[in-house]
């Protein structure tokens, strides 16, 4: 049996080189503890400046695991408990250390080491990534399995040889904890491939892939073991077919790499494709190659048509699927499934500064920033750092800028403000400065009419100002008195705005107190009636009243559905629900689309891929599917997600 990761016990990262380091920096920013190996002081010294450099990138990797829940609680005791390792390392291991640097505060801590023996001492993870030079291996790996713990787990990340070649000298127990495991780049690329020795206990595989998935990373296990993992076999493949392409003059490298870049990052992804193509298809495709070039159909197209094509599994044309199994979706719904990794290129979200990664939580008023995740490559990059609890974001297409609100140090006071920059963050500008809104909350934007509005939730108002920041104004303000308690001033607090410009329309949250069950939603025109004032206009009419509590909210302007997120309590709030505005009252029926978030906060509608997303407070972007409410968690690290927007 595994025994579980203790911040008393180290990984080993066996080579400093540039992927050894980029390892390391993986556990040390999913709180791991790290020991560094290498001859090197050289080696050492970079994988040392690496790790402080990019640490922090690295921890904003999305993390999955299989067992969400009990990860969860597993990440957030390694990361509660790095004094516990510090102080339980000995005196006699610190004195045979010949270079050594701390990480200390909340990443893992890291050591370097040019002994291997000290290094190696009361490890539970061992991960080589030495020169593929085979002997060099064995002979590494037999050192190892003497100066290990009986329960520690070797990998490798060797791409070229089985670790059944390298296994030759460790002792028969050790080959059950004994794997391939691949790295690529991380971050750039987050997958990890691991194959079995032959031997190794199947409850390693499945231990590891919790543990790499709550590193921010990708598993994928190999069913057996095999010359060249899963990928390795997939680009051996399409280097062959490239250099037949080039001796036969059909193409220039240019050309080729166009075309990959469009279909497979930006279009249908392979196995996709096929099912899209349809897999009869594709067979009779394959039979013209296989006839011109002589080859053998056994393992192609043989197998296709005996487990596919033959039992009717088309593909998507096919009631029964094809490669992926049948997806019911409705008429109105695209023709093919909907995938949250490629539907949309990046998604922008805003870290309000309340998880668990806050450095100082004196501080948490400054701890807010704006990311930008990557749906293709998974990657989540910070933009703009230090803001005062932000809420709201959305961007103008148009003007190629993001608009982002902040709510200010202090709920009580007039200090919210609200911002403009350029899509990577440049350029920062503020439009609203402190001292002219209170609390400003959800934000949308009007490319048709450069304007902004926004809710302003202690101020219980809408706002609308232009792009460059001139004609602020307030459009709908609502009535609060003195005399009002706290739980009544809250049924004006004003929270999530959405725009129909089609239709002339605004529709917005008041959300109510907290898990209160007496939330509102409201819809009016953009464009006052003459002679009417934000306060006294007549053309307000409440759509929903008794929601548990409604935060943000979009609409859909072809079929006039909106649809918003509730935080309330279980088990009708912390849910996504939507409801049809456009004919008469008794059509409003709402419905939850989908439930079991954790304190959702902001929506964005992706109509093209039929896909919502929602961000929430619990540190996840889930998207999920208009047609059948399956939601996909898309991103989970320890953040504190408010506002978010897509491009």
């Amino acid at each position: 049996m595994v025994v579980g990761p203790r911040t008393d016990r180290p990984v080993v990262v066996v080579g400093g080189g540039v992927l050894g380091r980029r390892i390391g920096c993986v556990f040390v920013a999913a709180g791991y503890n790290v020991h560094i190996y290498d001859l090197s002081l050289t080696a050492l010294q970079e994988a040392v400046e690496y790790i402080d450099a990019h640490r922090q990138e690295y921890s904003l990797m999305p993390r999955i695991s299989k067992t969400k829940a009990s990860g969860r609680d597993t990440a957030e005791k390694r990361r509660t408990n790095n004094d516990g390792y510090d102080a339980g390392m000995s005196d006699d291991a610190l004195s045979t250390v010949d270079f050594e640097s701390y990480s200390r505060g909340p990443f893992g801590s890291y050591k370097t080491f040019t002994n291997l023996e000290p290094a190696a001492r009361d490890t539970w993870l061992v991960i080589e990534t030495i020169p593929e030079r085979m002997n060099l291996k064995i002979d590494t790996f037999r050192e190892l399995d003497e100066k290990c713990p009986e329960d520690c787990i070797f990998g490798s990340n060797s791409s070229s040889f089985k670790s059944s070649l390298l296994s030759a000298k460790v002792s028969k127990e050790r080959k059950s904890r004994f794997l391939n495991m691949h790295f690529t780049m991380p971050p750039m690329v987050r997958t990890v491939e691991m194959m079995t020795c032959g031997e190794t206990d199947p409850q390693v595989f499945s231990y590891l892939e919790d543990v790499i998935g709550e590193c921010g990373l990708l598993p994928v296990t190999a069913r057996r073991e095999s010359t060249g993992f899963v990928f390795n076999r997939l680009w051996a493949a399409i280097k062959r077919e490239i250099m037949n392409i080039l001796s036969d003059e059909v193409s220039d490298p240019s050309e080729i790499d166009l075309l990959w870049e469009h279909m497979f990052k930006n279009g249908p992804l392979p196995c996709q494709l096929m099912d899209q193509v349809g897999l009869d298809t594709v067979a009779y495709i394959e039979d013209n190659y296989i006839q011109e070039r002589g080859l053998d159909p056994t393992k192609t197209v043989n197998w296709l048509r005996e487990n596919y094509v033959q039992h009717g599994r088309l593909g998507k044309k096919s009631a029964k699927g094809g490669l992926y199994p049948p997806t019911m979706r409705s008429s109105t719904a695209e023709a093919h499934p909907a995938n949250p990794h490629t539907a949309a290129k990046d998604i922008y979200l805003l870290d309000v500064g309340l998880g668990s990664n806050a450095r100082d939580v004196t501080q948490v008023h400054a701890n807010g920033q704006i990311l930008r995740f990557n749906l293709a490559t998974q990657k989540l990059t910070p933009l703009v750092l230090r803001q005062n609890l932000p809420d709201g974001i959305d961007v103008s297409i148009e003007t190629q800028r993001i608009f982002w609100t902040n709510m200010g140090r202090s709920t009580a006071a007039c200090d919210g403000s609200v911002w403009t920059a350029d899509m990577d963050g440049s350029r920062i500008r503020c439009l609203i400065p402190k001292g002219h809104v209170h609390t400003p909350k959800q934000i949308s934007v009007l490319d048709s009419r450069k304007q902004i509005y926004f809710c302003d939730r202690e101020g219980t108002s809408i706002h609308r100002v232009n792009y460059d920041g001139t004609q602020h104004e307030i459009i709908v303000q609502r009535h609060v008195t003195p005399q009002m308690g706290l739980g009544e001033k809250m049924r004006s607090w004003c929270v999530g705005i959405a725009l129909d410009d089609e239709h002339g329309a605004m529709y917005w949250t008041q959300k109510g107190p907290s898990k209160g069950g007496r939330g509102q939603i409201y819809r009016t025109r953009l464009d006052m009636a003459p002679g009417e004032t934000a306060e006294n206009r007549s053309d307000i009419e409440c759509l929903f009243d008794g929601l548990p509590e409604p935060i943000d909210i979009e609409i859909d302007s072809d079929t006039q559905t909106i649809y918003w997120t509730d935080r309330g309590e279980h088990p009708m709030g912390c849910a996504l629900y939507r409801a049809y505005v456009g004919g008469e009252e008794a059509d409003m029926h709402k419905v939850i689309l989908a439930r079991h978030f954790h304190e959702p906060i902001g929506l964005k509608l992706d109509r093209a891929s039929n896909i919502v997303y929602v961000s929430d407070l619990g540190g996840s972007v889930y998207s999920v599917d208009l047609s059948d409410g399956i939601k996909v968690e898309v991103v989970r690290n320890n953040g504190c997600y408010t506002g978010i927007t897509l491009v």
